[in-house]
């Protein structure tokens, strides 16, 4: 939040997509995280958009209803601020993938994207867009032009090397603005040692 907070200070920073190389590697639970440490209490209106139209799963993760959502908004032409609702008490806004009837991939390449994410990105302080993983499919790359920086979610022990320099090939050096190493669990050992000192 730090990092991303100073970018955002700067002016270069207020849209972002949070994918991984491979799937299983958190990406989902990264961006609903972000999402409740960038909303500050609600001083901050930040909108998380899941675009990954093939396996939706934030619904579930949360506990709440599925409803119609980003699918409806490039499909049947919904008004994406009706599809929104507040998350409480994590004081942050879903717009859920909703249920296309059509190819996701293809919806995502329309000339609706664009004119819907420049909607969101003018009404809120924040948008996260959760997308598909960069290796199995193509979504990511689509979004990823509409936003300011990528974050590429990481798996420990898990995602491969090779894999991860593939998708910051597809995704382009000068678009990803950090990777995110995600169940390092190792990392709290290494810093236990430093405990007494501190």
């Amino acid at each position: 939040r730090m990092r991303l907070r100073d970018l955002r200070a700067k002016g270069q920073l207020k849209s972002l997509v949070i994918t991984s190389p491979t799937p299983q590697d958190g990406k989902s639970t990264v961006s609903m995280n972000l999402a409740t440490v960038l909303a500050e209490s609600g001083r901050r209106q930040v909108l998380l958009v899941e675009a990954d139209l093939h396996r939706p799963s934030l619904a579930k993760t949360l506990g709440i209803e599925a409803q119609p959502g980003l699918g409806e908004c490039l499909e049947a032409g919904l008004d994406p601020m009706a599809a929104i609702r507040k998350i409480e008490p994590l004081n942050w806004y879903l717009l859920q993938a909703g249920q296309a009837q059509g190819n996701a991939t293809e919806l995502l390449q329309t000339a609706s994207l664009p004119a819907l994410m420049e909607s969101l990105t003018s009404t809120f302080d924040w948008v996260i867009v959760d997308t598909p993983p960069v290796a199995p499919l193509t979504d990511a790359l689509c979004v990823a032009k509409l936003v300011d920086a990528v974050l590429l979610v990481l798996r420990a022990g898990k995602t491969p090397q090779d894999v991860v320099h593939e998708a910051l090939g597809l995704l382009g050096p000068g678009k990803v603005a950090g990777l995110i190493f995600n169940g390092a669990d190792g990392l709290n050992k290494l810093y236990a040692k430093y405990a007494g000192y501190y």
